[in-house]
């Protein structure tokens, strides 16, 4: 085992802060908007038919409680870490190193689902794709990528994200704009669902939904994180609600059998533009992707090397390059690990996992929002009114959708926490 960080002992070059306003809400709207939203909109079609815009609605109201509080807890902070660190200093080390823990874990899965889905509508443009030698080599590719502009610096990782984050939403916002004139009560007619299962739609848009909670990790390399967070985080929340309750409207107004349909966004498009329309909705997921797969390259190894700075993993995960100024070994593990995770998985269960355990972090950061604030700590950059009423509205919610998992789901979580508590118990000896 290698030995922890220690800041004293080995002092590391210093993160640069470079992330602007407008930049850390790109980067939020562009962790949020991934591969869920070109996928998800047909399995909750599936689940609950015309009625599926209403869940959207309803699950982004509810995710927005729990955003508000992220907003406040955030709004103390101006180090790297995220959940991690609010956890940590709201309850505890052991606490926070399984909030970090669990969010790594959520966000990985997360990369593991969005991979998928990338060479799901890359084997449209390019059958060959699809091959299994194909899909490991188009996998390997996309991580190599994100993670040389990522190391390469900070600053051409942030632009590449903003970058990617227009270039995505153009295509969205398109379909919305075309499609909700184009709505039909014939096509509404035809989502039909025997059974509604509200409670797996719910469950499937905290996964499209989540995101925000990972982008806003950096804060070490925000120019201004205690003022700008709250700021970033409503701002994005709202454009990201709205989007995809109008998404969701088009694509059921629009699309027939809309749940039977695996590339619904692009599928869309060719109703309302013809197969041109189906290619550009196909290079509007590669676009989404890469640059969620940038975002999430850049946010996660700071949690990695947060937590080795913490001496809480192997020193070598706090390392910064002497000549970029950023975590390379956290990057570099970081994306060994998502890869490894995307090949033995598909979409559906690493969106699932991923959604379970992010639930955890959710709870645990709304409850942080009532604790810091008796701490009586440094004030907040942002109060929320009423912040005790969001939080255990927050918790609830979290808690309430846990509680419908499976057995085998729930245990899984809990195993993913058993392995996290021996992890810190063999770093603690070391």
């Amino acid at each position: 085992m290698l030995p922890v960080a220690n800041a004293t002992a080995s002092p590391q070059p210093p993160l640069l802060r470079v992330i602007g306003r407008f930049s850390l809400t790109a980067a939020i709207v562009n962790g949020v908007i991934g591969s869920g939203v070109f996928g998800l909109p047909s399995a909750v079609a599936a689940l609950t038919g015309a009625w599926s815009p209403l869940v959207v609605l309803i699950a982004g109201l509810c995710v927005f409680i729990v955003l508000l509080c992220f907003a406040e807890v955030g709004s103390r902070f101006d180090d790297a870490g995220g959940p991690y660190l609010y956890a940590r200093d709201a309850f505890g080390v052991v606490v926070g190193f399984q909030v970090g823990w669990l969010l790594l874990m959520s966000r990985l899965l997360g990369c593991a689902a969005a991979l998928n889905i990338l060479v799901v509508y890359l084997g449209v443009l390019v059958p060959p794709i699809a091959t299994p030698i194909n899909r490991a080599i188009t996998m390997t590719l996309a991580m190599a990528i994100v993670t040389a502009i990522n190391i390469a610096g900070v600053s051409l990782a942030t632009w590449t994200a903003n970058v990617f984050t227009v270039a995505k939403l153009a295509p969205l916002v398109l379909l919305v704009a075309l499609g909700l004139p184009q709505i039909h009560g014939d096509t509404l007619a035809t989502q039909t669902v025997a059974n509604p299962d509200w409670r797996e739609a719910m469950l499937l848009m905290v996964f499209a939904y989540g995101g925000f909670e990972s982008m806003i990790i950096a804060a070490s390399e925000a120019r201004n994180p205690r003022r700008d967070t709250a700021h970033a985080l409503i701002v994005a929340g709202a454009i990201v609600t709205l989007l995809y309750c109008l998404l969701q409207i088009v694509i059921v107004g629009v699309l027939p059998d809309a749940g039977r349909v695996t590339t619904p966004i692009a599928s869309a498009l060719g109703v309302l533009l013809g197969p041109s329309g189906a290619t550009l909705g196909s290079v509007a997921v590669i676009l989404s992707v890469f640059g969620w797969l940038t975002g999430f390259t850049l946010m996660m190894p700071r949690v990695l090397y947060s937590m080795a700075r913490h001496e809480e993993l192997p020193a070598v995960l706090g390392w910064v390059h002497p000549r970029f100024h950023t975590p390379h070994v956290a990057i570099l593990v970081n994306a060994v690990v998502a890869l490894a995770m995307a090949l033995y998985s598909s979409f559906s269960e690493a969106a699932t996992l991923a959604a379970i355990a992010r639930l955890a972090v959710y709870a645990v950061t709304c409850a942080a929002l009532i604790a810091l604030r008796r701490a009586r700590g440094p004030s907040p950059g942002f109060q929320l009114p009423g912040g005790a009423i969001f939080s255990v509205a927050g918790v609830g919610f979290a808690l309430w959708l846990l509680s419908t998992r499976s057995p085998t789901q729930l245990a899984i979580l809990f195993g993913a926490i058993a392995v996290g508590a021996a992890l810190r118990a063999i770093g603690a000896r070391t």
